[in-house]
């Protein structure tokens, strides 16, 4: 699975995941891929599967088995199919370790979830951290493998399968849908988005670049099963295998002219969303526009300690995507921190799943990245981009969000390791390194209270039950960083709750939520556990991902920074209003 960058930016990477290699069966795995660490691989035996592991992840591959297993279930009775012979799926504890898979042609991308190669059906990814991410990326590789194996027209191992010929709105959007199901809030903000702004594709400009074909192709499918019932998806699999065209096969299936189909879908779509836009507003309602884009990309806003600067990850020079630092008041960028094209030094500064952190003087910005294959924590002088800092820790699969200490004695940051996402501090005085958290729930988005006695951060260890891989929804807590104490925060018991960021004077949280579907700012007042709304908007607030962070607030003034998604592209927006920032009390549930 492939995370595009930008919905302006024709992203060739999505052909590379899903066939890997299939169009050339001559190739040999491995060629043009750097490996720096060699993989001692373990085969887990399972009903239908074989599981690839390696020491490292032992435990994190029992769970995988177990999820392989359900999604055979799952995915045999929906699409009708039984897969022939063993399935491979090949694991690796982190994406450092994955880039250097040679299952593939060449190093897959950073915004490669998994990928599945054609010939010999090997579905390859690493462990997300979060085991519903995992689950999610496992399920979406596991249709294509469905779709390989149904769509084979000969047993001969040099004969490609016909899925690769249908369009990729077709195939991943199918694959997405199938994996997510038909309530998606990051793709329903995409399609709202896109039904404001008369850019509503029918079925053959779906084939245009310009269309995302996971959301878009998701969002077609959700319609699909939606008004003529999942087993019609199976059906029209089927049908496409023997015509090897998806609209002629859509036609044969629901018996409906495609120019219909098409104007019945948008249609439904008017229809839903007529409602919302006239109970949401924009982000211009709430504050000022600072950073545009106008390449479709500007993320993980981070406010400098008085509120003057930000740190933003852009692809603002169209050809990389980097990260620089602004006037906060006017936008005006002041210098570039990490020019992540021409840094050999870098091989990820980690722009889908983190962002950095200011110190307390507001002189040096930490962010997490990747040395060769280990995870490290860069520190840069932030008036100039000078390294002043660097630590590896080769012990760890990835870092994501370190946040600083008020002291600035600490930096505390979630990070992968054996397949799960657990919190660390790193003692910048002794060197040492101490783990917070030590189990397979996941923990996210840490950030260190202004008293210095607490860390926020995201869970799902209040709402998952891991005896039956049921995952719950994400919530806030707190831990101790001394005792390592965790508590529940207030949170919103449906949608995600996510991207904790302390006010200055400590008494609230903001985040973002989605209890009604679209993601908005919000605000806990930590004394009195009352929730407030900041933002109510037409698309959201968001990042690349529906788990990228997008928030930040000012240590030492009440101001808060985030990113809007808008006529397909990222905006960042700043709140200063004391009005806006209080938000509207939200009823109790």
């Amino acid at each position: 699975m492939v995370l595009r960058m930008s919905t302006k930016l024709n992203v060739l990477a999505l052909a590379v995941a899903l066939t890997a290699c299939a169009g050339v069966p001559d190739t040999s795995f491995g060629q043009n891929v750097v490996r720096y660490d060699d993989f001692d691989f373990k085969i887990l035996a399972t009903e239908h599967f074989d599981i690839y592991y390696y020491d490292e992840e032992h435990d994190a591959a029992i769970q995988a088995g177990r999820m392989a297993e359900r999604w055979y279930a799952r995915l045999s009775r929906l699409l009708n199919h039984e897969l022939r012979g063993r399935q491979p799926i090949f694991y690796y504890a982190s994406h450092p370790h994955f880039k250097q898979t040679t299952q593939s042609c060449g190093s897959p991308g950073e915004g490669t979830g998994g990928l599945t190669e054609a010939l010999k059906r090997r579905v390859v990814l690493p462990f997300a951290g979060p085991l519903q991410e995992t689950d999610h990326v496992l399920g979406h590789e596991l249709v294509h493998a469905f779709q390989f194996d149904m769509t084979e027209r000969a047993q001969s191992a040099r004969t490609l399968p016909s899925a690769l010929a249908l369009p990729l709105w077709f195939i991943e959007g199918m694959a997405e849908y199938v994996s997510v199901g038909p309530e998606d809030p990051h793709t329903a903000m995409w399609i709202r988005d896109a039904s404001e702004n008369e850019r509503l594709p029918n079925m053959r400009q779906l084939n245009d670049p310009r269309f995302f074909p996971y959301r878009f192709g998701q969002a077609f499918w959700a319609y699909i099963a939606g008004r003529f019932g999942d087993d019609a998806v199976g059906r029209i699999l089927n049908a496409a295998a023997r015509t090897g065209r998806a609209e002629v096969a859509l036609q044969q299936v629901l018996r409906i002219p495609v120019d219909s189909l098409n104007a019945e879908w948008h249609e439904e779509i008017l229809r839903a969303y007529r409602d919302i836009r006239e109970a949401t507003k924009n982000g211009d309602d709430y504050g000022r526009k600072i950073i545009e884009s106008h390449f479709g990309l500007n993320n993980g806003p981070m406010l400098s300690p008085n509120g003057k600067e930000v740190v933003f990850l852009s692809i603002r020079d169209v050809f990389s995507l980097d990260m620089f630092r602004a006037d906060a008041e006017t936008g005006e960028v002041l210098n570039k921190l990490v020019e992540s094209a021409t840094d050999p030094h870098f091989e990820s500064i980690q722009f889908i799943r983190s962002t950095g952190a200011w110190n307390a003087a507001g002189d040096q910005f930490v962010f997490g990245s990747v040395i060769g294959s280990d995870p490290a924590l860069t520190f840069v002088e932030a008036a100039t981009g000078k390294t002043v800092r660097e630590r590896e820790f080769p012990d760890l699969g990835e870092i994501f969000n370190p946040t600083w200490s008020p002291d600035e004695r600490f930096v505390a940051f979630a990070a992968v390791v054996g397949g799960f996402s657990d919190l660390f501090v790193y003692n910048l005085e002794t060197d040492a390194v101490r783990r917070l958290t030590e189990d397979p729930y996941a923990d996210l988005h840490p950030a260190w209270s202004p008293d210095g006695r607490a860390i926020a951060f995201v869970t799902d260890r209040f709402t998952t039950d891991l005896s039956r891989l049921a995952y719950g929804n994400y919530r806030l807590a707190v831990v101790d960083p001394t005792t390592g104490r965790i508590d529940a925060m207030t949170s919103f018991p449906t949608g995600k709750n996510t991207n904790p960021q302390w006010a200055s004077d400590g008494r609230s949280v903001y985040f973002l939520a989605n209890p009604n579907g679209i993601t908005n700012v919000y605000r806990l007042d930590v004394g009195t556990n009352q929730l407030y709304q900041i933002t109510n908007l037409f698309t959201g607030v968001t990042g690349i991902t529906a788990l990228s962070p997008a928030l930040s607030s000012a240590k030492n003034v009440a101001k808060i920074a985030f990113s809007i998604y808008q006529n397909g592209d990222y905006n960042i927006y700043i709140v200063d209003s004391p009005e806006i920032l209080a938000g509207q009390p939200v009823q109790s549930r």
